[in-house]
């Protein structure tokens, strides 16, 4: 089967929750799939849920706690430049079906690692790997590379009424 190149991204919620259903539909099938959580150090519930597919679907999160809301650490810089060259390694490896980059595009947006090497990961990917990329603020140029691209569009969020995050629905 051929592998495409399909992009998550926009300021509306979903775009981890489609790629881990895509992740389950694809276990459904029989196939593996590797996700590579940027940017995430806690814990979330899908985490929970994935456990139940442990032998077909692998998960690992390159981040330590959220710094969306101030500056990444230069640890943060070191471990996304690992994870990076990580799921290059496991990509190029052909042993995984589906590979899923959870919040590349954010890791991109605050120069954790350099686009060009992405581009590069995109480009050389084996022919059966279907990869997928998501978050917000997606660079044009990841656009352009995709064979599909989704964006999520927020037109109205209960967080604007001061509701926090839920366990099991936003963690």
């Amino acid at each position: 089967m051929k592998g495409y190149v399909q992009v998550y991204t926009g300021n509306g919620k979903g775009k981890t929750t489609a790629a881990i259903g895509l992740a389950v539909r694809a276990a459904g099938a029989n196939l593996k799939v590797y996700i590579g959580q940027f940017v995430k150090g806690m814990h979330y519930s899908e985490l929970n849920s994935l456990k139940r597919f442990d032998d077909l679907i692998t998960i690992k999160q390159y981040g330590r706690d959220c710094f969306i809301f101030n500056s990444p650490s230069e640890e943060d810089i070191k471990r996304a430049r690992e994870g990076l060259k990580e799921v290059e390694d496991i990509i190029m490896s052909g042993k995984y079906n589906v590979v899923i980059l959870d919040e590349i595009n954010i890791a991109l947006y605050y120069n954790l690692f350099p686009l060009e090497d992405v581009i590069r990961i995109i480009k050389n990917k084996p022919e059966h790997v279907e990869l997928i990329l998501t978050g917000r603020c997606a660079p044009q140029e990841i656009i352009d590379l995709a064979d599909l691209v989704t964006e999520m569009r927020e037109i109205k969020h209960y967080y604007q009424k001061g509701v926090v995050a839920r366990e099991g629905i936003e963690k």
